[in-house]
């Protein structure tokens, strides 16, 4: 009968390193997911060179609303700040 008790890895720098990094690109992908949410709201106004089409001169109001628009900012804000606590070791 296989032993019930899970297996302690030991905590090397190795095993901390592998688990930041794995921390970090959950983290980054969350990022990337509010990124393009922003972008969504962003890219009708665009045109695929990047330029501003004259619709934009009307002025820019995000489909979903503002709150939740400036909530999405916040949390591309948040992913943003955790990774760089993550890279500069403040966890």
């Amino acid at each position: 009968m296989p032993d019930p008790r899970p297996t302690v890895v030991p905590f090397t720098p190795l095993v901390e390193l592998e688990h930041l990094l794995k921390v970090a690109a959950s983290v980054t992908q969350d990022a990337n997911k509010a990124w393009a949410d922003v972008w969504k709201e962003f890219k009708p106004l665009v045109t695929p060179g990047g330029m501003i089409r004259p619709e934009a001169k009307e002025g820019f109001i995000p489909a979903c609303g503002w709150p939740e628009f400036l909530e999405r900012l916040w949390q591309l804000k948040y992913y943003l700040d955790s990774v760089q606590r993550i890279c500069s070791k403040q966890h």
